[in-house]
């Protein structure tokens, strides 16, 4: 299997906020922008894996600076690493208002999908990522500590077997 570069999976969705989005005081419920924040790492993930894909994790999700009603968000979505069946995608929220002002970035987190094959639902392998740019090859140097950590902390893998975050844990 042929390994991708990250520009072939890359993934931009736009979203008006209206009000049934929004909580009582006019900002974006943090439950809506996850759902986006899904959908666009899904598309990435999708289009880099050529296959079906579903959520395993979302890594620490923290809401920076509010999106009020009428704001304009944007959602970037690109690969970071390529493991056996799973792809790491990291995926950064933008807002601004409807005449472009007050540009903002709003949060970021890590979501890991799964391939799927189409006939047994199964996950099946994916091809490498080729990191190209220095921001590529930093964040693909970092999925792996990140992995590591998700499944700590998961309980599907033990401190003892840590390799790279293995000193956070002893005590």
């Amino acid at each position: 299997m042929e390994g991708k570069k990250v520009s072939e999976s890359q993934t931009v969705m736009t979203e008006m906020v209206m009000p049934n989005d929004t909580n009582p005081m006019g900002n974006l419920m943090g439950g809506n922008l996850m759902r986006w924040m899904d959908i666009v790492g899904g598309v990435c993930a999708g289009k880099h894996c050529a296959a079906h894909v579903v959520t395993a994790s979302v890594d620490h999700v923290s809401f920076q600076k509010p999106i009020k009603v009428g704001d304009v968000v944007t959602l970037e979505a690109s690969v970071t690493r390529a493991f056996n069946t799973s792809v790491e995608i990291y995926v950064e929220v933008f807002a601004h208002d409807t005449k472009g002002l007050n540009p903002r970035r709003s949060n970021h987190a890590y979501l890991t999908f799964v391939a799927l094959d189409e006939i047994n639902g199964k996950p099946q392998a994916v091809p490498a990522l080729i990191p190209l740019t220095e921001m590529e090859q930093q964040r693909f140097e970092g999925a792996s500590r990140r992995r590591e950590l998700r499944l700590l902390l998961s309980g599907r893998l033990s401190p003892q077997d840590a390799v790279h975050v293995k000193s956070f844990f002893q005590v």
